[in-house]
């Protein structure tokens, strides 16, 4: 299915739709009108940087450098609502299990330190002194290779950073985080391409790009913000071309809510000038396809004497496996493309005639491109098409990964990883006169995995709900419940904390949007955007009690209470003086983080060293990589004997942010009071003799012996390709095994889980 010129859509996203939205949120959570003021604060260089999506902050701000999600994001932290310690002597856990995950956060911030009491099956307030001595002494207890140290994208560099030195020096390397989750595929594939891990463009490379790829993300719903950019692009007759298995409102037009014309009239801007609707795991296929027709013309140049298409001099002097690659796309037959991608080769053409006419192109992708089976073959391969023409390293051109959670790259770029030959632990050893282990630690699959064994006893939970967020609920859950030790910072209740360990405790820490207030006065906090920028942040409203700590203060207590002699390190100066912790990131870093105090301020931020930007590459051959494919298709579980099977894709709707729901809607869907609803393309609805409404169950097909199910799915009619279907996480976890993830970095393969209708 593909639309080489992309027809209007009924909706437009950003609007008087997105201004209702913010609205309906900042109401909603009973946000006094001095305090929804802070959101001209927001992504601003005297204000705090987003707690929603990582997308880069301006170094010229608009008046309202915000977006609908990063405002309810905002709301959502600064609500008036609170559960107190009464709020836990009126409800049992058990109690509070029925709760929709909605209802739970929705309640309102925690407001005191609370451990689990198993004779009255309640969370009970204790002291932060009880809280940090229980703790230690239960950590004491057990083997460090038995606990996990799971990280959530919003903590800031130095508590990440302070994180990551607890658990080593606790005797682990097990730190998995989100990223595990969604773009380790891009940690694996383009570490391997371009010997970096994460992407090579900045805010500045728009205004110098002549082309734009999109392949698995929506831009309307999780990065909002990027729309100004696309914007400006399409002012300047810059082509969009779109891959995605539905038809994205943020990926069609923009309406921007900062334009008074465009608010008070039917103007809008088109995003996309070609909208491919590929099938769910089809875009290997799509990729090669692009890649056959830019070789193949350029063979024909080549023969004709003619100006070559390749950039020639660029891949002799810089990359290396092209003649194979090229030999490949060569062989492979459009019928097997078309099959695999779900589109036609006319269609291919139409984006391939576009990128050879480009100078400079970014090619833009999330998680549709990396969860799945083949999700690092997946970047490589869109790597592949920018090492081509030489789109790697050289102004307004280049891989861009969306990345989702604010600051989940920044964590990495401070240490959190399972993998030790990316952390430096020999400096870390020198600096902190330690020893860390070397021992390769858990990522979260793993983690998962070694929970459901019994082998894992503990998980300290920096954020975030673990799991809501894990595939395979009906493995993962009852593991989880047999844990000795859970331990939960966090701003509000979530499930993760009503499925508990044997002794559990729930630490209510301080947002970044409020004032961290220390004995040596108001501290600042720092992040990484999803283009590699470090920028600092500024709280700038009153706690939501004065019993929430700032998680450096929680991390550092804990540590210190659990190491005691082994505490290297000034951890009582960490608490109250964020910037002694940046000069030891700095020291650990110095060619990152030199002078970190003060570039922090940049307008802008300042931006890691990327040796691919200029052409250097820190790979195994030293030179770009390119990747010969092992398949066109995504999914080696989609099972051939049966006929039936659909490839179901999870979805986030607009009123949502990883496993946070705002609310029960998806206006851009139309989706009304309840996320249980499967999206289906009328062939298939008709194909197996269902109607619209109907509620449905669906199976995962797989020869494990487990019956994975979910019920009362009602059925809605949507523009999605043939045999896939769409349903939104987390609620759809638990039909993916535990087991269905991406080759070499391990991610969930949740864009393509094989099912049936039962």
């Amino acid at each position: 299915m593909s639309n080489t010129k992309a027809p209007s859509y009924p909706f437009a996203s950003g609007g008087w739709g997105s201004l209702k939205a913010v609205a309906t949120i900042v109401t909603q959570e009973k946000v006094p009108l001095k305090d929804s003021a802070i959101l001209l604060k927001q992504n601003k260089p005297d204000g705090f940087m987003c707690v929603s999506c990582s997308w880069a902050k301006p170094a010229d701000p608009h008046v309202f450098e915000f977006c609908e999600s990063g405002a309810k994001a905002t709301a959502w932290d600064t609500t008036a609502k609170r559960m107190t310690p009464a709020f836990f002597e009126l409800h049992t856990v058990k109690s509070l299990l029925n709760w929709h995950d909605h209802d739970l956060e929705e309640a309102g911030r925690l407001t005191a330190p609370m451990r689990y009491d198993a004779a009255t099956d309640k969370y009970v307030e204790i002291s932060w002194e009880e809280a940090f001595s229980g703790i230690a002494r239960e950590l004491n207890a057990l083997d460090p290779e038995s606990v996990v140290f799971y990280t959530s994208g919003r903590a800031s560099l130095e508590t990440a950073y302070m994180y990551q030195l607890f658990a080593r020096m606790y005797g682990c390397n097990n730190l998995p985080d989100s990223s595990n989750m969604c773009h380790e595929s891009t940690s694996v594939g383009l570490k391997e391409a371009i010997g970096v891990g994460v992407g090579t463009i900045t805010l500045e490379d728009f205004g110098k790009t002549d082309l734009m790829f999109f392949f698995g993300q929506n831009v309307g719903q999780n990065s909002p913000r990027m729309l100004h950019q696309l914007q400006d692009a399409r002012k300047r007759g810059v082509p969009i071309i779109t891959f995605n298995p539905l038809r994205e409102p943020g990926l069609v037009s923009f309406a921007n809510p900062q334009s008074p014309v465009e608010m008070l009239t039917p103007a809008q801007t088109q995003i996309s000038t070609q909208y491919h609707q590929l099938k769910a795991g089809g875009d290997t296929a799509a990729i090669v396809g692009i890649c056959k027709a830019v070789i193949e013309a350029d063979d024909g140049a080549k023969a004709e004497g003619m100006q070559r298409v390749l950039d020639t001099a660029f891949i002799e002097e810089h990359t290396t496996g092209f003649e194979e690659f090229a030999a490949c796309a060569r062989a492979t037959e459009w019928t097997a493309i078309e099959r695999y991608s779900g589109l036609s080769r006319a269609s291919l053409l139409d984006a391939a005639n576009e990128y050879m006419r480009a100078n400079a192109v970014m090619a833009h992708y999330g998680m549709g491109l990396t969860q799945h089976r083949l999700g690092v073959q997946n970047v490589r391969m869109l790597v592949n098409l920018l090492l081509l023409r030489g789109n790697v390293g050289k102004p307004g051109a280049g891989p861009s990964p969306i990345r989702g959670h604010s600051n989940v790259q920044g964590q990495r770029t401070v240490g959190i990883t399972e993998k030790p030959e990316l952390a430096p632990l020999d400096q870390l050893a020198k600096q902190f006169s330690f020893e860390p282990p070397r021992k390769k630690g858990l990522n979260t699959v793993e983690a998962m995995e070694a929970a459901v064994k019994g082998t894992v006893k503990a998980v300290f939970n920096l954020g975030g709900n673990l799991v809501r967020s894990v595939p395979d609920r009906i493995q993962t859950e009852p593991a989880w419940a047999r844990l000795r030790l859970t331990i939960n910072v966090a701003t509000k209740l979530n499930r993760s904390h009503l499925v508990h360990g044997e002794i559990s405790y729930i630490l209510p820490c301080l947002s970044r949007i409020e004032y961290h207030r220390t004995a040596l006065g108001d501290q600042a906090v720092s992040m990484e955007d999803s283009t590699g920028c470090m920028h600092g942040s500024r709280g700038v409203t009153e706690p939501a009690s004065d019993k929430a700590r700032p998680e450096q203060y929680i991390v550092a207590r804990i540590a210190k209470a659990t190491l005691g002699e082994r505490a290297k390190g000034d951890w009582d100066a960490w608490c109250n003086d964020y910037s002694l912790v940046r000069d030891e990131i700095a020291k650990t870093y110095p060619e990152t983080f030199w002078n970190f105090n003060e570039r922090m301020w940049e307008p802008g931020g300042f931006h890691r060293p990327l040796p691919a930007c200029h052409r250097e590459w820190k790979t195994k051959s030293g030179k770009a990589e390119f990747l010969t494919p092992q398949s066109l298709g995504e999914d080696p579980d989609m099972p051939e004997k049966f006929p039936d099977a659909l490839r179901l894709m999870t979805l986030r709707s607009d009123s949502q942010f990883n496993t946070t729901i705002y609310n029960l809607e998806d206006r851009f869907r139309g989706v009304k009071g309840s996320r249980m609803v499967v999206l289906m393309n009328k062939a298939d609805i008709a194909k197996r003799n269902l109607r619209e409404g109907q509620k449905i169950t669906l199976q995962t097909i797989a020869d494990d012996g487990i019956d994975r199910r979910l019920g009362s799915l009602e059925v809605k009619a949507y523009e999605i390709p043939e045999g896939c279907i769409g349903g939104y996480y987390p609620e759809c976890n638990v039909l993916l095994p535990l087991w269905q993830y991406a080759e070499d970095s391990k991610v969930p393969a949740a864009k393509s889980i094989p099912v049936r209708v039962v």
